[in-house]
C-alpha cells in the first residue's frame, strides 16, 4: 500500500474530462505506434500492450490498466503531470508506476514534454511485463530515491512545473508563459553542479525514456520517450542517430527535452542494465559516505540524512561540518531535524523537538579503550559513564563534552549505543563554543564515522513534507457550442465505426449505400463548419474507401490535398495516417 505522505500526488483520471477528438487523437496516435514499432520496438513491446490493458480504440482507464500490470507486480496510479522527482522515484520504488492523467492535445499530437497518458500508459507499461526491465525499473528507483537532490534541481522543477502548467492552462497569456519561460532559462543557467539526482535522471534518460537495445547495427527501442513519440521513434533508427554502446559513461551526456536527440545508448539486454546502475550506485554517497558525502549534502541545501556506523541516522539541512582530512569532528544541521534508526524516527526526537537544528561531535575519544558505540553497560559502568554521572569527554579532534549523563539509548535490535543525553553541558572545541548549558539538553550522537549519506530525511512518514506540492488539475476551458457541435461529430464518427466493426460478413451492397449516405451527411456538417480538421477527414475517408462512396468521397481526398499543400506538418501527418488504413490492429 502507497504510504499516506505519498497519496497528495494521487488524482482523479475523471474519464469524462476525455471528449470525442481527445480519443480520436489516442486512436490516432496508438495506430501510428502500433505499426511501426511491432517491428522495431523490443519483441516483448506488442504482447505488453495487450497484457497491461491497452486498447489501439481508447483512452485507458487506469485502474483497468493497474489490475493487468498487478500480475507483474506494478500498480498504476493517476498523477497531476509534474510530481517532484524525488516522489515520484519514491513512488515507484513502492511498485507503483505514475501514469499522468492528461492528453496531449491535436496541435501537438506526434510529441510533447509534459508527462501525459501516451507515454505513461504506451510508452512504459508495455515493457513493464518483461521480468529483468520491471526489476531494474525497480531498483533504479530504490537507487534513485536515495540520491541527494539540491537547491537547484528543487527550483528547476518548479519553474518546469510552472511552465507546463500555464501551457496547458487555456486561461494563459502569450506573458504568461514568456515570463515563466525566461524563469526556467534563469535557473537553469545558474546551476553550476551537477547533482546525483540530476545524474540519475540522466541514467534514466538515456535507459528507461530513450534506450535502445540489441546490437549497435540493428538496435530495437525500449525507451518510454520513444515508444510514445512517433516522429522520434522512426528518426532515432536512422544513421543520423549516432548509437554508442551503454555505460556509466552516460551520465556524462546531457539532454534537452524539446530537441530530437543527437545520440543514443544501445544495451546488449536488460540485465546489463542494472549492471551499469550498480557502478553508477557505487559513486554515490549513500554507498560512500565521510567527508565527500557530507560535502555534497552541504552543496545541496535540501533534507538529507547522515547515518553512523552506530545505526544512527540524522536528517536535516546539513548546514557545516568540521572534519580533519577525512575524519569527521562535528555535523550541524539547520532547521527542522530528526533523530532514527533503521528508517523510524526515534521516539521524542523529531522535528518538533530538533525545530531550530541539530549538531553533535562524531569521531574517536581519548582515553577509551573502544569505541563508545561498542561499549557495554558493564564497560560504562567502570568508567562511571551512566546515568546521573558528571563527565568531561575529549574526542580526538579536540571537540570536550562536559556536563551531567541523562540518558543513555541504544540499537534497539545490535545494542550498540547511539545516543547520549546530556544536562547542562557545554560543547567546545578551542575557544568556539558549539553547545550552550542554556540551550537545553544536548544529544550527542554516538558514531566515529559516516557510512552513508542519502537523500531525504530517514523516516519520511514522521519528518513530513519537505516541499510545498499541490496536486493540480488544469480546468477545461468551458467549451463552446461550436466546440461541442465538433464533438458530436467526432462521436457521429467513431459511433459509425464501431457499427461498422460489428457488420456481419452477409451485410448487403444496399445495406452499405444507405451507410455511405448517412456518413457523407456527416461529412457535409463538417465540411460546413470545420475546414481545417485534418483527423476527423481521415476517419471518414478510411470508412469511405470501404464503402460504395464514389460519388462524395473525392472531395474528402481534395481537401485533404489542399491541407497538405499549405501545412507541411499536417501533410506529414495525414500521409502517416494513410498508410495505416486497412492495417489490423
Amino acid at each position: 500500500m502507497l504510504p499516506s505522505h505519498l497519496k497528495r500526488y494521487i488524482v482523479s483520471q475523471d474519464y469524462g474530462r476525455y471528449t470525442p477528438v481527445d480519443q480520436a487523437v489516442w486512436r490516432y496516435i496508438m495506430r501510428q505506434l502500433v505499426s511501426f514499432l511491432s517491428v522495431n520496438a523490443h519483441e516483448c513491446y506488442r504482447e505488453g500492450l495487450k497484457k497491461s490493458g491497452i486498447s489501439i480504440d481508447r483512452i485507458p482507464q487506469i485502474d483497468e490498466m493497474g489490475n493487468k500490470l498487478s500480475e507483474f507486480g506494478w500498480v498504476t496510479v493517476p498523477v497531476s503531470g509534474f510530481i517532484p522527482p524525488a516522489a515520484f522515484m519514491e513512488i515507484q520504488a513502492f511498485g507503483y508506476l505514475p501514469v499522468a492523467a492528461d492528453l496531449r492535445t491535436v496541435d501537438h499530437i506526434m510529441y510533447t514534454p509534459a508527462p501525459d497518458i501516451v507515454h505513461e500508459a504506451a510508452g512504459h507499461a508495455p515493457i513493464l511485463v518483461d521480468p529483468e526491465y520491471a526489476a531494474y525499473l525497480k531498483s533504479y528507483a530504490q537507487v534513485a530515491a536515495k540520491a541527494i537532490i539540491s537547491h537547484h534541481d528543487m527550483a528547476q522543477y518548479e519553474a518546469i512545473r510552472a511552465l507546463s502548467d500555464l501551457k496547458e492552462d487555456p486561461s494563459s497569456t502569450t506573458e504568461q508563459i514568456k515570463n515563466a519561460e525566461d524563469a526556467l532559462t534563469l535557473v537553469n543557467d545558474s546551476i553550476t553542479d551537477i547533482s546525483e539526482a540530476a545524474l540519475l535522471g540522466r541514467m534514466n534518460w538515456w535507459t528507461a525514456e530513450y534506450g535502445l537495445i540489441g546490437t549497435l547495427e540493428q538496435p530495437r527501442i525500449y525507451g518510454a520517450g520513444l515508444l510514445s513519440s512517433i516522429g522520434e521513434a522512426r528518426s532515432c533508427l536512422g544513421p543520423s542517430v549516432v548509437k554508442l554502446p551503454l555505460t556509466v559513461d552516460c551520465i556524462n551526456y546531457t539532454y534537452d527535452i524539446t530537441e530530437k536527440q543527437p545520440q543514443l545508448f544501445v544495451t546488449p539486454d536488460f540485465a546489463h542494465l542494472r549492471v551499469v546502475l550498480d557502478e553508477l550506485a557505487d559513486r554515490m554517497a549513500f554507498r560512500r559516505g565521510g567527508v565527500e558525502g557530507l560535502e555534497k549534502a552541504r552543496k545541496a541545501q535540501t533534507v538529507n540524512s547522515v547515518e553512523l556506523e552506530s545505526g544512527l541516522q540524522i536528517s536535516g539541512k546539513l548546514k557545516s561540518y568540521e572534519a580533519n582530512g577525512q575524519t569527521v569532528a562535528y555535523v550541524q544541521f539547520e532547521g527542522p531535524s530528526q533523530l532514527s534508526i533503521g528508517g523510524k524516527e526515534i521516539k521524542g526526537h523529531g522535528i518538533q523537538y530538533h525545530a531550530d537544528g541539530y549538531g553533535s561531535p562524531l569521531g574517536q575519544l581519548e582515553g577509551f579503550a573502544k569505541p563508545l558505540t561498542q561499549m557495554s553497560d558493564e564497560d560504562l559502568v567502570k568508567i562511571s559513564f551512566k546515568p546521573g554521572s558528571k563527565k568531561q569527554i575529549r574526542f580526538t579532534s579536540g571537540v570536550v563534552v562536559e556536563g551531567k549523563i541523562e540518558e543513555l539509548i541504544r540499537h534497539p535490535e545490535t545494542g550498540a549505543l547511539i545516543l547520549v543525553g546530556w544536562k547542562d553541558c557545554r560543547v567546545s572545541l578551542g575557544d568556539r563554543v558549539l553547545f550552550d548549558p542554556s540551550w537545553g539538553t544536548f544529544d550527542m550522537a554516538v558514531g566515529s564515522h559516516v557510512t552513508s549519506v542519502f537523500g531525504g530525511p530517514a523516516d519520511r512518514r514522521a519528518y513530513g513534507e519537505t516541499d510545498d506540492f499541490v496536486a493540480k488539475v488544469i480546468p477545461r476551458k468551458p467549451f463552446t457550442p461550436i466546440m461541442q457541435y465538433k464533438h458530436e461529430l467526432y462521436q457521429a464518427v467513431r459511433t459509425f465505426r464501431e457499427k461498422m466493426e460489428a457488420w456481419p460478413a452477409s451485410t448487403s451492397v444496399t445495406q452499405k449505400a444507405v451507410a455511405s449516405e448517412q456518413l457523407e451527411q456527416i461529412y457535409s456538417k463538417l465540411e460546413a463548419e470545420f475546414p481545417h480538421d485534418w483527423l476527423l477527414r481521415l476517419e471518414i475517408l478510411e470508412l469511405a474507401q470501404q464503402l460504395p462512396s464514389d460519388s462524395w468521397r473525392p472531395r474528402v481526398e481534395l481537401d485533404l490535398r489542399n491541407m497538405s499543400e499549405k501545412d507541411a506538418q499536417v501533410a506529414e501527418h495525414i500521409a502517416d495516417g494513410v498508410k495505416v488504413f486497412g492495417q489490423r490492429f
